[in-house]
């Protein structure tokens, strides 16, 4: 503790500069001026929670202390308005932004729990015990779950950590390793899937262009394009393979790997989760649940959200502006309406057919309900707070700040995919949001390059890698706060052990695209970054040894 608050001072006093320069400046700029709007001081909200939750490792607190900042500086410190703006353009705007994920959230905690009190974790876990049989293989299938599930990244986290988290434990894997593992395929994997929620998000963004050539691209096709330039989504799964198959562990998550193989899993103590050694599991070890009665819910899940996706996105409208095929539908959907409504359809279903098959009763299916929506109060708290936050950089204009920093780079043409590719980055960790990050940046780099040119497309690509980057690294993202949800384990402890790993990848992601911009080729490019990826692992292997 003692050595915590030694940490804390510098900071501490930083902070006091930083408002008392920020309380002058607002002093000197007149009542009816406020001089932090559109300017740098909009990031400094962000970074203020950031920094305090890596160093006292308590989130809650960090997130609330960076939304009154944000408020402070929206409102020119002045003290009601100030007020207000806390609670009406942060709390209460914020729960009204994420009603439909809360919703979510607490259906798939609920359909979790009633997984794992009917039974059929145990029997998923008896299977898994004849068929995974080492900590690779545990790692792997993970790794391959998380792929396959690439619809929607809250839906993967929630998902891959309650189905594979009984399977880690008996490999004695670390909970932090499994919340690196489902973070580190979550997003990624729905930036490089064309039917996903973030490829409907990234169309949104980006309208259609035509070539010198007069050929005009669609915004989804422009995406497609993009793909294979998206180095930090591609070589964070090569980084993960590699990692596996060598067997090397580096940074804090080192430490937490011989925790785990010492008993100390650092998991959530006071949470229900999908654990082969809960005692409600070991209570229902000798049901007659089988594995299709974790397989089949699960599916009925991932089919109803993707029926549920494209119904919002107007697959089966008659007439009107809708879009009738499916991949515009998915163009044209909101993921936090279908989310819950796919989510709730398949929730009545998989009881029906829990009841049916007489593993559970109805009075334990409704208590199974509750569970999971206790199991889901620290992920909503924590998204409530992240999501006022975001509001109150929306409020300062940070946008504006990033673009009018990014006006005279013209200059450095060969040099801006790398140059934005570290702005997404940045933009993303202090906001904690790739989506508003691209919403930011795309429109930018679509009028920086040449329309429809390869160095457009390399540009964009490496805007929505380093908004996956800066995501994936931040503490105050959504996807991350899920992933430590899913694995149910300590956020910061998440966010800590995970940095070292994506900030590897980033270095390696920022070295390919300076190369990419002279080659204009992905297939010369990918594999150098592939070469690249693995050639690190091998050296920090060397290292340690």
């Amino acid at each position: 503790m003692k050595s915590n608050k030694t940490r804390m001072m510098p900071i501490l006093v930083l902070f006091l500069i930083l408002f008392g320069v920020a309380i002058f400046t607002s002093v000197s700029a007149g009542a009816d001026v406020n001089p932090f709007i559109g300017t740098f001081w909009s990031l400094i909200p962000p970074l203020v929670a950031i920094v305090l939750a890596l160093i006292t490792k308590e989130v809650y607190s960090s997130l609330f202390a960076g939304i009154v900042v944000g408020a402070l500086l929206a409102q020119n410190f002045q003290l009601m308005p100030t007020l207000d703006s806390l609670v009406q353009d942060g709390m209460i705007t914020a729960v009204s932004d994420t009603a439909g994920i809360f919703v979510f959230l607490v259906i798939l905690g609920a359909v979790v729990a009633l997984i794992n009190d009917t039974g059929a974790s145990a029997a998923f876990g008896r299977w898994a015990q004849t068929h995974i049989k080492s900590r690779t293989g545990a790692m792997i299938a993970t790794f391959v779950l998380g792929v396959l599930i690439f619809i929607d990244d809250y839906f993967n986290c929630l998902t891959v950590g309650s189905v594979m988290s009984p399977i880690t434990d008996r490999q004695k894997i670390s909970r932090t390793k499994l919340a690196y593992l489902i973070d580190a395929t979550a997003a990624p994997v729905c930036m490089i899937a064309p039917i996903s929620s973030w490829a409907a998000a990234v169309s949104e963004y980006t309208s259609d262009v035509t070539t010198a050539s007069g050929e005009t691209i669609s915004s989804l096709a422009l995406f497609c394009k993009a793909i294979p330039y998206n180095f930090y989504s591609l070589l964070t799964f090569v980084f993960i393979i590699a990692l596996v198959l060598m067997n090397v562990d580096f940074g804090p998550m080192k430490q937490h790997a011989a925790d785990a193989l010492a008993g100390n899993l650092h998991m959530l103590q006071n949470h229900h989760v999908l654990d082969a050694n809960d005692s409600s599991t070991k209570k229902n070890a000798g049901s007659n649940a089988k594995l299709i009665d974790l397989l089949l819910p699960i599916f009925t899940l991932i089919v109803l959200s993707v029926f549920a996706l494209i119904y919002v996105g107007g697959f089966f409208e008659v007439g009107g502006e809708y879009f009738h095929d499916f991949v515009g539908a998915f163009g044209n959907t909101d993921s936090t309406v279908a989310l819950p409504m796919g989510s709730l359809a398949a929730l009545i279903l998989i009881m029906a057919y829990l009841l049916a098959r007489k593993l559970i009763s109805f009075t334990g299916a409704m208590n199974s309900i509750g569970k999971g929506f206790t199991s889901m109060v620290p992920a909503i708290l924590i998204l409530t707070m992240a999501t006022s936050l975001k509001n109150m950089t929306g409020l300062l204009e940070s946008d504006f700040f990033v673009k009018n920093a990014l006006a005279n780079a013209g200059a450095l043409t060969n040099f801006l995919p790398a140059i934005f590719f570290l702005v997404a980055c940045g933009i993303a960790f202090a906001t904690g949001t790739s989506w508003g990050t691209f919403g930011i940046l795309i429109p930018i780099v679509l009028s920086v390059f040449s329309s429809g040119s390869e160095l457009m497309i390399i540009g964009m690509s490496a805007c929505l890698a380093g908004a996956v980057c800066g995501d994936h690294c931040s503490p105050i993202s959504d996807t991350t706060i899920m992933s430590s949800a899913g694995a149910q384990c300590d956020h910061v402890e998440h966010v800590s052990t995970q940095l070292p790993y994506a900030l590897t990848v980033a270095a390696i992601s920022f070295v390919t695209y300076l190369f990419t911009a002279f080659v204009q080729n992905w297939m010369i490019a990918l594999p150098f970054g592939i070469v690249l990826t693995v050639g690190t692992l091998f050296v920090i292997k060397k290292v340690q040894k």
